[in-house]
């Protein structure tokens, strides 16, 4: 890649193993570092009751963290963005709404035809292959990363970050898309990918719903660009 633009979204509706909330609820001590956190992105998050104590528990905390991003609700999450002039941006703590999404990713592939349909393209490939994989059925997939790389002449992403991807006890069933509950080990990782293919499919679209004519001209040849991207 040549001066590539580069952004690294959190995939999942959660960034922590059961075990560690479970460990965290071992302890259910006031953290007033977690409050002040907690009060630098949103002063009326606590409640009253917090508040007064300054403090919250640490699962109070873990919790709360995944509600103010698109983590909660769209299952993925921006971590960072680097652009081709090397300035980058990590503010995205509380970037959340769909509307919000799409405006972020708008921005990031602005001036490159060519990324929208190969990262589409390559995500659906990337979902394909995940559904046909062994590994993906018995595994917890936990903070793990979608890595998007673009330049003027090709994009593509890469699945990267797997320090917290575990095997799910035998006696449980996980199909990544369900609402995750404590005890049940989803972790949403399609409910994320499906949201992302979902978004940049309207990216590729105008206002009536059909192909926005700056990509109609990569779509013809972005295929073979996939291909070469999905070998490498």
């Amino acid at each position: 890649f040549d001066c590539p633009c580069v952004m690294d979204c959190k995939i999942g509706v959660r960034t922590y193993l059961e075990e560690e909330l479970a460990k965290a609820k071992e302890k259910t001590k006031l953290r007033k570092d977690m409050y002040e956190k907690m009060i630098q992105i949103d002063p009326k998050a606590p409640t009253d009751e917090e508040h007064r104590s300054k403090g919250v528990t640490k699962p109070r905390y873990m919790i709360w963290r995944e509600t103010i991003s698109s983590t909660a609700t769209l299952g993925f999450r921006i971590d960072g963005v680097k652009k081709a002039d090397g300035t980058s941006s990590k503010d995205f703590k509380t970037t959340k709404t769909r509307e919000q999404i799409v405006e972020a990713f708008k921005e990031f592939t602005n001036n490159f035809p060519n990324a929208v349909p190969c990262y589409l393209e390559r995500l659906k490939n990337i979902r394909a292959t995940l559904k046909e994989s062994h590994f993906f059925r018995t595994h917890e997939l936990i903070g793990s990363s979608l890595l998007f790389v673009h330049d003027k002449r090709r994009a593509s992403v890469w699945m990267i970050d797997f320090a917290k991807t575990v095997p799910v006890p035998d006696e449980v069933n996980i199909d990544h898309d369900s609402a995750w509950k404590v005890g049940n080990h989803e972790d949403g990782y399609l409910i994320g990918l499906n949201n992302l293919i979902s978004i940049f499919e309207s990216l590729l679209k105008d206002d009536n719903g059909n192909i926005d004519q700056c990509y109609s001209k990569t779509l013809d040849t972005s295929k073979s660009v996939i291909q070469d991207s999905f070998e490498t």
